[in-house]
């Protein structure tokens, strides 16, 4: 027998005030080892370990690859890094992105379910669209405990609405309650019977890791779509077997339905701008000719010019609508439903 001791929360948009709260509410004797991913920006320098030691009473910080595990303490995932955990160690890896972010909640809670099963506490909170959503499904099926913030509370409640719509979360709790969970579901007696090392896991783990054989492994667990991955242009693959709908590309990118529609309203929106930005200057050299003709008295050439300018322009005019207008912005799963 076992006891739970591996802690990992994810969160976004508002996480920093939901983290604080929390922590605030561990005693600095806690019995587990914490693991936090907050997206952040790939540039600069994070300061959360910082701000989470001044909140509460763990030390927070940014582990090394390869650091051992520690109970009592809080594991920050540094920026451009992904977070992962190994039989008794950390991992921090810059592998492929996940659903847009790196680093990403889906690689930390994989992971953790893969090397600690039953000994696992998956916590959602605040954040946009649905990273942790396919990690929180691996705790859960691991046989590890599953927590959500409640979405009424929290700062934005996409990422804790997305996981209780697929999983069957064993807790929704507002934020200080979950800190009082946290402390209440240590101590019960798991059975460690290896329920979290699925063949799945164990290939999504190393990919996450970089693991050249995993990536060039050929049996690949889903068909490819007619989707291009958005980061590199591979083929995306379709992944049998979700209760959601997820990708993943040949070297690793993984995206959620709700991810990929993102990523390719941006690509539209960035091709829109383009297109009309050579509308733009096509009409620009086209008048430019114009006045040429008007100079050389070729009033044909001039009238012809003016009309191709002003053809450009009306074209580049339907495309600054489209764009003000934003009728390419996905529409999430969520907004679906509702």
């Amino acid at each position: 027998m076992a006891r739970r001791e591996i802690v990992v929360i994810g969160c976004s948009v508002g996480g920093v005030e939901a983290l604080q709260r929390l922590v605030a509410s561990l005693p600095k004797d806690y019995p587990a080892a914490v693991f936090v991913v907050l997206h952040l920006a790939p540039q600069g320098t994070s300061v959360l370990p910082d701000i989470l030691s001044r909140a509460g009473s763990l030390p927070a910080l940014h582990p090394r690859d390869g650091d051992p595990i520690r109970l009592g303490r809080i594991y920050v995932a540094p920026p451009d890094n992904h977070l992962l955990l190994e039989d008794g160690r950390v991992r921090v890896m810059r592998g492929p992105k996940e659903n847009r972010h790196r680093p990403a909640v889906d690689p930390l809670f994989r992971s953790a379910a893969r090397w600690y099963g039953p000994r696992v506490i998956g916590v959602v909170l605040t954040g946009s669209l649905d990273d942790g959503t396919a990690g929180l499904l691996s705790i859960k099926k691991a046989g590890g405990i599953t927590i959500v913030q409640d979405p009424a509370e929290a700062f934005c409640g996409d990422m804790p609405r997305s996981a209780i719509d697929t999983v069957k979360v064993d807790y929704v709790r507002p934020l200080k309650q979950i800190g009082e969970l946290l402390q209440k579901l240590l101590p019960a007696e798991v059975a460690d019977n290896g329920a979290g090392k699925t063949s799945r896991l164990r290939k999504e783990t190393r990919i996450a890791e970089l693991d050249m054989s995993a990536i060039e492994d050929e049996n690949r667990p889903g068909n490819p779509s007619q989707f291009a991955c958005p980061e590199c242009g591979g083929v995306l693959w379709e992944l049998d077997g979700e209760e959601m709908l997820r990708f993943r590309c040949r070297v690793g990118h993984a995206y959620t339905a709700n991810s990929l529609s993102v990523e390719q309203s941006v690509a539209a929106e960035g091709s829109l701008w383009a297109a009309m930005r050579a509308l733009e200057e096509g009409a620009s050299l086209a008048k430019r000719m114009a006045q040429r003709a008007a100079r050389m008295h070729h009033s044909r050439l001039e009238k012809r010019f003016r009309e191709h300018a002003r053809s450009k322009m009306e074209h580049a005019e339907v495309l600054r609508q489209l764009i003000l207008e934003g009728k390419d912005q996905p529409v999430t799963l969520e907004a679906e439903a509702s």
